[in-house]
């Protein structure tokens, strides 16, 4: 991209991180896995914000009771494949992020091959089973997670990086949301402050300028406008990181 397109498209952007870190976005690569609630508010933000390339995972189709929160898709989209609904809105949004959709569950056969080449994962699924296969990919990888949640008018982020930070897997034993008995009631307002939360994440571990949410669980209590740190300590004999983080 030329310099004048540069500032032209991101003018806004790249007053608060730089060209350098305007070119950082550009040569990354993310690899977002799910694409409901807050998959689909933050491929948005990632996509505006510039990311090289973008891969979105899921297997689910557009339903009606998603449109509340999922507001990439419309009412003529529902039973159709939420990648490919995305990946045609998220075009129209910027064509120069080069886009990949992976229409697949995730699962332990295809998890390290789907995130292999990504600079970083964002967690947007809606179940604890897949994260536990997630988790272990991106530690057995060593590539930064970032992991957000939400039900009701609650929510979580942090950013996991391997041997740095708590897994997924220690962070789940010691606090975590409630998890969903067949499907997650949520405000949908909540659920983009969380995706926000999330994208930001991914700004700041691409440019490397902030803090990113390392050992910290970001904690939204929507309802009472309560926001909160909790911070975060490794479980002893974590069987995940002792067996893919042994010096």
């Amino acid at each position: 991209m030329s310099r004048v397109r540069l500032i032209d498209r991101y003018s806004r952007q790249v007053a608060v991180i730089g060209e350098e870190g305007q070119e950082r976005l550009r040569r990354a690569r993310v690899v977002l896995v799910g694409v409901g609630g807050l998959g689909s508010l933050v491929s948005m933000y990632l996509v505006g914000a510039g990311v090289g390339e973008l891969t979105l995972v899921d297997f689910d189709t557009v339903n009606l009771t998603d449109l509340h929160r999922q507001l990439i898709y419309r009412e003529g989209d529902v039973g159709k494949p939420k990648v490919d609904v995305a990946v045609e809105r998220l075009r129209e949004l910027n064509s120069e992020v080069k886009l990949r959709s992976v229409n697949e569950v995730l699962n332990e056969e295809n998890a390290e091959k789907i995130i292999a080449d990504a600079d970083v994962v964002v967690d947007a699924l809606d179940n604890w089973m897949s994260r536990h296969v997630l988790n272990e990919a991106v530690v057995k990888l060593r590539k930064p997670l970032v992991h957000g949640a939400v039900i009701g008018w609650y929510g979580e982020v942090t950013t996991v990086m391997p041997g740095r930070t708590p897994c997924l897997y220690e962070i789940f034993q010691s606090r975590s949301l409630p998890q969903c008995a067949g499907y997650c009631p949520v405000v949908g307002p909540v659920v983009g402050l969380v995706a926000s939360a999330e994208a930001t994440e991914v700004i700041k571990l691409i440019t490397g300028i902030g803090t990113p949410l390392f050992n910290k669980l970001l904690v939204i209590d929507g309802k009472n406008w309560v926001i909160d740190e909790v911070s975060l300590v490794h479980v002893e004999n974590c069987p995940v990181c002792s067996r893919y983080l042994r010096t």
